[in-house]
């Protein structure tokens, strides 16, 4: 079967509004990523017990997971409007690092335009970072204080 699916390109546009005294502050940046042909968007429920939200493998796909070289933007918004929530960001080398996503914000990973999440997460612990990237292997997302529902969105070249 051939794919009816035209690749078309993606815009992300991130607006800041705040006016101070009178004067603007605000700024607005656009990216745009051309030929973006696949496209996952879910909400997941993270729970207060650390779970993989997003897989990334070299050759194999399916639900929730996708080719590495291909991902170009990953975007996890906190739907929640009281709870945090915990996301792990782990490598091929058993690196990990965490952030914390606050009630309504988001969080975007942008992948290497020609390379996907290859070699782009590194995190050493009580150490002098000597950066030597390594593939992102999965996302892990755990709730503080109860569930959270998340909105997750993977565009992929």
């Amino acid at each position: 079967m051939a794919t009816t699916v035209t690749a078309a390109p993606l815009t992300v546009t991130l607006k800041e509004s705040v006016t101070l005294n009178g004067v603007d502050y605000g700024g607005t940046n656009t990216l745009t990523i051309g030929s973006v042909n696949e496209i996952s968007k879910r909400i997941v429920t993270a729970t207060t017990t650390e779970q993989t939200i997003l897989q990334f493998h070299a050759t194999a796909v399916g639900p929730g997971k996708f080719l590495e070289a291909k991902v170009v933007y990953i975007r996890i918004t906190n739907l929640d409007d009281a709870y945090h929530v915990t996301l792990i960001f782990k490598n091929e080398n058993d690196d990990e690092c965490a952030v914390k996503l606050d009630k309504g914000q988001s969080f975007i990973f942008n992948g290497d335009l020609a390379g996907g999440v290859v070699d782009t997460v590194d995190a050493v612990d009580n150490d002098t970072l000597t950066p030597s990237l390594g593939d992102l292997v999965e996302i892990r997302a755990d709730a503080d204080t109860a569930s959270v529902d998340l909105e997750v969105f993977v565009a992929s070249i």
